[in-house]
């Protein structure tokens, strides 16, 4: 009896000892098949690293690659980082943020394919003087960009890091443009000038990272065109890959190449005057197209990134549209507005409306206290008006304005008011089609 509970005792050990190591290999199989499938799920970036101004904003070019059904939200700039776990990845360690990609500087673009994302990190003067002081202080001399990504499937959310090395604004920093400002002589933007006559020469101001080449164009958008949207101001390097040879073209009047050394400041003469159109009455913009150069230090590899083959060149990146230039010929009716800053944006010239909803946009004037709307109706009878305050470009119709307008064409234009109660400016009236 004493053997056969030995045995039995045995044979209880060595049946337990087999299914432990059964279980421990299953354990290992198991690991190494979600190791696996995090790792063929993770979302790849390249550069991973750049080298950024340690003393002003830089502007860098990022490819996100192997998105699987995420889309972006926020971005941060941290100087340390933690896991993210239950979700993938590292995120910013929140007692060390030193901000937030603006909203106004965010010219990401999710490619037609949604696997891969292209962004723009433009880190602003605040995040870069923030990172120097956190240098200054004993930190490490490094900081990080956190894109997170979140799943539309339910799955976990992913944090993926770039990493930004503190340096000058030279020749190892990519090359971007940081600030440009477009004149005419005498410090105009918009000129006036007879049918026939010679406009002043212009100049563009530049201040940039980096080093290489700046090529482009200038263009003459004439009047009765549609304008350029402002993604078509854009340089084409800020923009994705498959995105830039849609932006709109005008008429060239002059190209440029030129080198850029690693000074951070430069002026570009603008297009020859004598190219320039006076034949006809109206309002002409001047365009500065910027097109992409190649830049070792700005490169983005698709490969790196697992987002195909072949590399993005990014040279003159930048996260904001270019300055537009203007000038009247003749007796082109609106041009106090235009002086003003005052642009008519939405509904376009000509607009039918399509649905109940009406919306207005125009750009912001310095001039103005208030801003009056005024829709007129077919017979030029007052429609609708409304009073803004400074500050506000934007402004819904009442549903009741298709029905009163119903099966004509009516009139909209927006008033500057100035502080001292006085009309200081309007736009020219614009066409809305009520079907």
């Amino acid at each position: 009896m004493k053997t056969n509970k030995c045995a039995r005792g045995s044979l209880s050990r060595g049946v337990s000892a087999s299914s432990k190591r059964s279980g421990a290999r299953l354990l290992v199989v198991m690991a190494m098949i979600f190791a696996a499938m995090s790792v063929s799920a993770e979302i790849r970036r390249n550069p991973n690293g750049v080298n950024v101004n340690s003393q002003g904003p830089t502007s860098v070019f990022v490819t996100f690659g192997g998105l699987d059904d995420q889309v972006p939200v926020e971005a941060t700039w941290c100087g340390e980082l933690i896991s993210a776990a239950p979700d993938i990845g590292q995120r910013c360690d929140p007692s060390t943020i030193f901000g937030r990609l603006p909203v106004r500087f965010d010219q990401s673009k999710l490619s037609s394919n949604s696997a891969v994302f292209t962004d723009i990190m433009s880190i602003p003067p605040s995040v870069a003087r923030r990172a120097y002081q956190a240098a200054a202080s004993g930190e490490t001399s490094s900081f990080f960009y956190v894109r997170r990504f979140v799943s539309t499937t339910g799955g976990p959310d992913e944090f993926v890091f770039v990493t930004c090395r503190l340096a000058g604004g030279g020749a190892r920093v990519p090359l971007a443009l940081l600030d440009v400002q477009v004149r005419f002589a005498g410090e105009e933007t918009v000129e006036a000038v007879d049918r026939g006559g010679l406009l002043p020469d212009s100049v563009a101001e530049i201040a940039y990272n980096g080093t290489g080449r700046l090529r482009g164009r200038w263009e003459v958008v004439l009047p009765g065109e549609e304008p350029p949207s402002s993604r078509d101001l854009l340089t084409a390097a800020s923009l994705a890959p498959e995105e830039r040879a849609l932006q709109r073209r005008f008429n060239v009047i002059n190209r440029f190449d030129v080198f850029l050394p690693p000074t951070g400041r430069t002026v570009l003469p603008g297009p020859d005057p004598k190219r320039l159109p006076t034949q006809l009455d109206g309002l002409y913009q001047v365009l500065l197209r910027v097109e992409a150069s190649d830049d070792k230090e700005g490169d983005s590899s698709l490969a790196a990134a697992g987002a195909g083959n072949g590399v993005i060149h990014s040279g003159a990146v930048a996260g904001f549209p270019m300055p537009v230039l203007r000038y009247a010929v003749g007796s082109a009716g609106g041009l106090t507005a235009v002086r003003s800053g005052l642009e008519l944006l939405l509904p376009e010239p000509g607009y039918t409306l399509s649905s109940a909803a009406l919306d207005f946009e125009w750009s912001q004037s310095n001039d103005a206290a208030l801003y009056r709307l005024e829709i007129r109706d077919p017979r030029g009878a007052l429609l609708h008006q409304a009073v803004l305050q400074q500050g506000i470009g934007k402004y819904r119709a009442p549903d009741w304005i298709a029905v009163r307008g119903s099966g004509g064409t009516a009139t909209w234009r927006v008033v500057v008011v100035s502080s001292d109660g006085r009309d200081a400016a309007a736009a020219p009236w614009r066409e809305i089609v009520f079907p």
